[in-house]
């Protein structure tokens, strides 16, 4: 899918009710022909900031367990991969510099703070974090479409 199909892909999700932590793993998981409603579920508890507006955006929340996905330890037989923390640092200065930069913070409050609908504000810069985590795993080496699990 190219970025313009995603986006009306992501923007069908949240007409679905799916927020945007969930849509990211959708999104990352729909790219390995995989479904896995419990992490999508699970997910969910990051949407709006850990539901009060004052935490982390979801998006980035969300951005870092896609990151996870594909570097993180799974089981016991499995161990991290180096590269791990480097993404998790590389998207948090993105995202800080991208974001928050330009709305005062990284919370859903912070971001939303100019009274901006929630899903005008947030349906572009979702799919900016997607973009910009699919890049960042190309670029360490990690392809999207591939799942540890072979």
């Amino acid at each position: 899918m190219d970025m313009d199909e995603i986006q009306l892909h992501m923007m069908e999700m949240s007409e679905k009710g799916y927020y945007c932590s969930q849509i990211l793993l959708k999104l990352g998981l729909e790219a390995q022909g995989k479904q896995n409603t419990d992490l999508v579920r699970a997910a969910g508890g990051l949407a709006l900031g850990v539901g009060r507006g004052a935490g982390t955006c979801g998006a980035l929340s969300g951005a870092a367990c896609l990151i996870a996905l594909h570097a993180g330890k799974g089981c016991e037989e499995e161990e991290e991969d180096e590269r791990l923390w480097l993404m998790l640092e590389e998207l948090w200065d993105w995202f800080e510099a991208e974001v928050g930069a330009r709305y005062g913070g990284v919370c859903c409050d912070d971001i939303l703070s100019d009274g901006t609908p929630r899903k005008q504000r947030c349906g572009p810069m979702v799919a900016r974090v997607y973009g910009k985590t699919m890049e960042m795993l190309l670029e360490h080496g990690f392809d999207p479409t591939e799942s540890r699990d072979g």
